[in-house]
């Protein structure tokens, strides 16, 4: 991965958790609302942490395991913006911008992964 898809990853993978933010931030202030927004507040910041951190890696091993880390809060995300989803708490047009992103970090990371491991 060259400096400038780098660069992108990891100015996406923030912008992707202020999006998150901003989310958090529009649910109601219902029991429901507050316990998966938190949920989904959590999982989604921390994809761009994880990316971070495996930027910094000091082994290919170290860099894979931060980036499968990053893989799993993606995966829980898409999970969270679902059960938002599916319980009626906000509509699919709403949260299909943050799904088809969530989609595209993870099909990037896959590929990372994919780059490193391949050239073990």
């Amino acid at each position: 991965m060259g400096e400038n898809e780098k660069a992108d990853l990891c100015a996406r993978t923030k912008a992707f958790a202020l999006r998150i933010i901003r989310l958090y931030s529009a649910l109601p202030k219902t029991a429901i609302g507050q316990i998966l927004g938190k949920q989904i507040l959590r999982s989604g910041t921390s994809v761009g942490a994880q990316y971070r951190e495996a930027r910094r890696a000091r082994s290919s091993a170290e860099f894979v395991s931060k980036i499968e880390g990053g893989l799993q809060e993606l995966e829980e995300t898409r999970y969270w913006l679902e059960l938002l989803v599916d319980s009626g708490i906000f509509s699919a047009a709403r949260c299909a911008d943050l799904q088809k992103e969530a989609d595209e970090l993870m099909a990037m990371l896959v590929s990372s992964v994919k780059t490193v491991k391949g050239r073990r």
